[in-house]
């Protein structure tokens, strides 16, 4: 239950993140720039919420803010319907981007807490097929929704979803948070855990290097002419992922973090080299594949990583730590890789941040790689 609720909140992001800032031009003139803060407002509002989500989960309890949360996801689904203007449907996208934060991290911890600690890897892995499977089907979706029938329709079905999510989530049994109310004051530790900060500046940089796949690829296939590869990376990346997922996550639990994030590191390293140099539709699909066992693998490694490195009452706190970072890598990397593709081109960026992939692996090495099974004897029960 606890998956097909992330599987929803995932999926009502995707569907409306790849039709909104069309929907913005067509029915308010929105200019370039507004449609795409409209699409992308959501994001500032989750943000935000990273902030203070983790505290606010570890501080009140995983139950209520689940309920709160999507409850409030729902509203905001229901609000697209009397959105008038364009300051409204921003606002909207805030107050839902906002809610889906607190949701997403109060669900993880929830899983987290049930999970057994001795294959904590092995499920944080096959919990993020969720968000992985709603990456897959929710543009094609949303953009089916669209074309086929109308925005007032994509509305209809976003809102109906988020009804289904709040219904599982009212029947969805949630063990004993550990501890909650035992962090009452909030400071900077309650934003950024301490213990997850280094691997967290790990995924930074991930998620940078990440960012510059999923902002340019459409851009890089027109300009190279490799369309219908790039229409196909995602499939290989999905496809690929959920396959790793069946024994990665046990073998990360058996035989340590390491050998799954070196696997992770040189899968992404040689994607990235690939998109650099390719000249064919194949060859985007095999960097597709390889983000998906690179990437793929990379994310849901860390959460695992940064779960065992906080104490139970934490949980919440780790969680949005290391969510607040990647998606900081994620933010900004868009605006310092668009102009070194306008300077240098596409191929130029590829091989930059297979570079910085390569500093990323030091920096996991320095951080957390050298002390590995220090930190695995500290967190086994």
């Amino acid at each position: 239950m606890a998956w097909l609720i992330n599987f929803i909140q995932y999926l009502l992001f995707y569907l409306l993140i790849t039709t909104i800032a069309l929907y913005a031009v067509k029915e308010f003139a929105a200019s370039e720039a507004a449609s795409g803060l409209a699409a992308s407002s959501f994001v500032i509002g989750a943000t935000i919420a990273r902030i203070f989500s983790g505290y606010l989960t570890d501080l009140l309890g995983q139950r209520p803010i689940l309920l709160t949360a999507v409850a409030v996801v729902a509203v905001a689904s229901a609000l697209y319907f009397p959105t008038n203007s364009l300051p409204l449907l921003i606002a909207v996208r805030i107050l839902h981007g906002f809610a889906y934060a607190f949701a997403s991290t109060a669900i993880m911890a929830v899983v987290q807490t049930g999970m057994p600690s001795s294959r904590r890897a092995e499920g944080t892995g096959f919990f993020a097929l969720s968000s992985t499977l709603a990456t897959a089907v929710g543009p094609a979706a949303g953009l089916f929704l669209v074309d086929s029938y109308s925005h007032a329709v994509l509305f209809g079905v976003t809102l109906a979803t988020s009804l289904a999510g709040l219904l599982l989530a009212l029947f969805l049994r949630i063990p004993a948070h550990p501890s909650a109310g035992a962090q009452e004051k909030f400071s900077l530790a309650s934003i950024i855990h301490p213990s997850v900060l280094p691997i967290g500046l790990f995924m930074l940089l991930v998620g940078l290097c990440y960012s510059g796949v999923i902002t340019y690829l459409n851009g890089y296939s027109v300009d190279r002419g490799l369309t219908m590869g790039a229409g196909l990376f995602f499939v290989a990346y999905s496809v690929v992922m959920l396959i790793m997922r069946f024994f990665l996550g046990r073998i990360q639990d058996v035989r340590g973090d390491n050998l799954v994030i070196a696997l992770g590191l040189v899968s992404f390293c040689c994607a990235l080299l690939l998109l650099a140099v390719a000249s064919a539709d194949w060859m985007v699909v095999l960097a597709g594949a390889l983000t998906g066992m690179g990437y793929g693998t990379l994310m849901p490694a860390c959460q695992a990583i940064s779960v065992r490195l906080v104490q139970a009452h934490e949980l919440g706190t780790g969680i949005s730590t290391m969510f607040l970072l990647m998606d900081v890598g994620l933010g900004v990397g868009p605006v310092f890789l668009g102009m070194l593709v306008g300077t240098a081109g596409y191929g130029a960026m590829y091989m930059f941040l297979a570079a910085v992939l390569v500093v990323a692996s030091a920096l996991y090495v320095v951080v957390h790689g050298r002390h590995q099974d220090f930190r695995r004897q500290q967190v086994q029960p």
